[in-house]
């Protein structure tokens, strides 16, 4: 029998409250209607696994959509499992300036931070 409560899906990542300034400020920049940020991870770098970050158009059919701070983030399906529990920061300090992933799932990072190793996220 099925339940009449079923259970809350998790929300797969949060925002700071300035990475969602950050991201706010960008986007009032933009040139062209953006509906929200799409954020995925790709094979590559020496670690084996690097974030992406673009600017989405427009909303793909398996997008996984997390609204958190007044900003609309797009979870492309495939990293879904390696985001679960993310929270994503914004850091700036006198050298450089840029978001920052707090992912549970991280295993490990290169030296210079571009790439970093992920395990899915456990699903129990």
């Amino acid at each position: 029998m099925a339940s009449a409560n079923p259970r809350p899906r998790p929300q797969i990542m949060s925002l700071t409250d300035a990475a969602a300034a950050r991201v706010r400020e960008i986007l009032s920049k933009a040139d062209k209607p953006i509906v929200g940020l799409r954020i995925g991870v790709k094979n590559g770098g020496c670690a084996g696994m690097e974030y992406t970050m673009e600017w989405a158009e427009d909303q793909k059919p398996f997008d996984e959509v997390v609204e958190d701070k007044g900003v609309k983030v797009l979870i492309d399906a495939k990293a879904m499992m390696f985001l679960l529990g993310t929270e994503m920061d914004f850091q700036q300090t006198t050298l450089k300036s840029g978001f920052v992933f707090n992912n549970p799932n991280q295993v490990s990072a290169c030296g210079c931070g571009e790439s970093v190793q992920l395990k899915a996220a456990a699903t129990s």
